[in-house]
């Protein structure tokens, strides 16, 4: 007689479910446009959506407290003269965002605290470089002020921020329109997804292509790659019969899958949203109702199917928050922003424990806000995994930190390393200047139109009491 023997995981009883209505955001106008982008980006401070908006393109951030109705005249972050198509939190910065657009332009946008009475339109920088849309930005994982861009003019450009400048351009590598762009653990290495069937694995220093594999799916509808915290990678598409499918593979011996499962018939292109502290890789589909996850091992299948979060209203669109991000005494895992086409409705993924203490299994280090190189270490050749901390008691949002683009080196303005010198206070005291100084502006900018408003409001009360009398 066998016995079943059921796979041993911590993760197997994770669920997910919505919060309460009064904590999703509503009234918001999502993007209609096509592209396969996730048109959502979340940090533990603010989340950032793309809209609708005439004469050019625009996304709106909200404080994560600030959930509700969103004030229809809620300022926005304007500035692209065409649609924005993909906006990505800097991971080292908690105020800095980037955005793509359609204007062939990359802005990068410091936001404030505070709410801004008015609409966001000056950028810190534009990053002008390419000739055609630009549909993909990824920040570095480790490298301070380090950003890639993809547009489909084939081209990927990666840009020094604190600069303004171009570091490195990856020209004749693609020869059709790439679908999707991503780093590894340590951002030494890039694995892209094109409209030609092949993924390939860049090292951009060397501007050499180290690994392709032609056709991992079949289909033609678009394909998606991850890379694993091991180094592996994760492919979802399409087989010939339109069965969406996903993929692992192994650098080392490219040619045949680890594990290759079929999944359904659903039009939607998986977007895959990958935890490399708990090897949980999730997957959306532009349309479709569910989130579905699978937890990735050593052992076959390799890729294991846990469960599915199922909802009622298809999805547009999806943000990630970042570990750090995470209620650490709910047992939460993942939190996911699910755009409709009028709100945003948080889910959260958490593994059912009875205990109240830190569940040191649930939550190893996970990387932080501080970089571990500057672009120009990066740039020379050096490497380094990200600096992690501990969400033992919780995780607290640093204070806004000003990004400043200079046009020569940003490290020659950092202070020298040892014990802080008198002549060094000027350098930390400016920041904090440059924050009241902004603050000022923004009261005063309040008071003249709270003065408009009050003479408006009395010029109609003489007007009144003149017509009575």
């Amino acid at each position: 007689m066998s016995r079943r023997v059921v796979r041993q995981s911590k993760f197997r009883h994770v669920f997910g479910q919505p919060v309460k209505a009064d904590q999703m955001y509503e009234d918001i106008r999502v993007s209609k446009v096509t592209w396969d982008s996730s048109f959502c980006a979340v940090n533990p401070k603010f989340l950032a959506i793309i809209v609708e908006s005439g004469g050019g393109g625009a996304f709106i951030v909200l404080p994560l407290a600030k959930t509700g109705r969103v004030d229809k005249n809620h300022p926005l972050v304007t500035g692209h003269t065409a649609p924005v198509l993909d906006i990505d939190w800097c991971p080292h910065n908690d105020n800095v965002i980037a955005s793509a657009s359609e204007d062939t332009t990359v802005m990068v946008w410091q936001i404030p605290d505070y709410v801004p009475v008015r609409s966001i339109t000056e950028p810190v920088v534009t990053l002008e470089g390419h000739s055609k849309r630009v549909g993909i930005i990824s920040w570095h994982p480790t490298a301070r002020n380090v950003l890639l861009s993809a547009g489909c003019d084939n081209l990927v450009i990666l840009w020094n921020v604190g600069t303004g400048e171009m570091l490195l351009a990856l020209e004749d590598m693609h020869t059709d329109l790439i679908y999707n762009v991503g780093w590894n653990r340590n951002g030494s290495l890039l694995v892209t997804t094109c409209k030609d069937k092949k993924v390939r694995v860049i090292d951009p220093r060397k501007q050499q292509i180290v690994a392709e594999k032609d056709k991992p799916h079949d289909g033609a509808r678009p394909i998606r790659a991850i890379f694993m915290a091991d180094g592996k990678i994760f492919t979802t598409g399409f087989s010939k019969m339109s069965e969406r499918q996903l993929g692992l593979w192994d650098l080392s011996n490219f040619e045949e899958p680890i594990a290759l499962q079929e999944m359904d018939t659903s039009n939607g292109v998986l977007l895959p949203f990958y935890d490399a502290d708990s090897s949980i890789v999730y997957l959306c589909g532009k349309g479709d109702s569910s989130i579905r996850y699978f937890e990735i091992t050593d052992e076959a299948p390799y890729v294991h199917y846990l469960n599915t979060y199922s909802s009622k209203e298809p999805q547009r669109g999806m943000g990630f928050m970042p570990k750090r991000g995470l209620d650490v005494s709910k047992c939460e895992i993942a939190r996911f922003f699910k755009l409709h086409e009028r709100k945003c409705e948080p889910i959260v993924m958490t593994v059912p424990r009875k205990s109240d203490l830190f569940q040191d299994d649930l939550y190893p280090d996970t990387p932080g806000p501080e970089p571990a190189l500057e672009a120009d270490e990066w740039l020379s050749g050096k490497d380094a995994e990200p600096i992690l901390i501990s969400l033992r008691d919780g995780y607290v949002p640093v204070k806004n930190r000003e990004l400043k683009v200079v046009k020569k080196n940003i490290l020659d303005n950092r202070p020298p390393p040892g014990p802080r010198r008198s002549h060094s206070n000027a350098d930390i005291s400016s920041p904090t200047l440059e924050e009241v100084l902004e603050e000022i502006r923004a009261l005063k900018e309040m008071v003249q139109v709270q003065e408009k408003r009050i003479s408006d409001l009395e010029h109609k009360l003489c007007q009144f009491t003149n017509g009575t009398d």
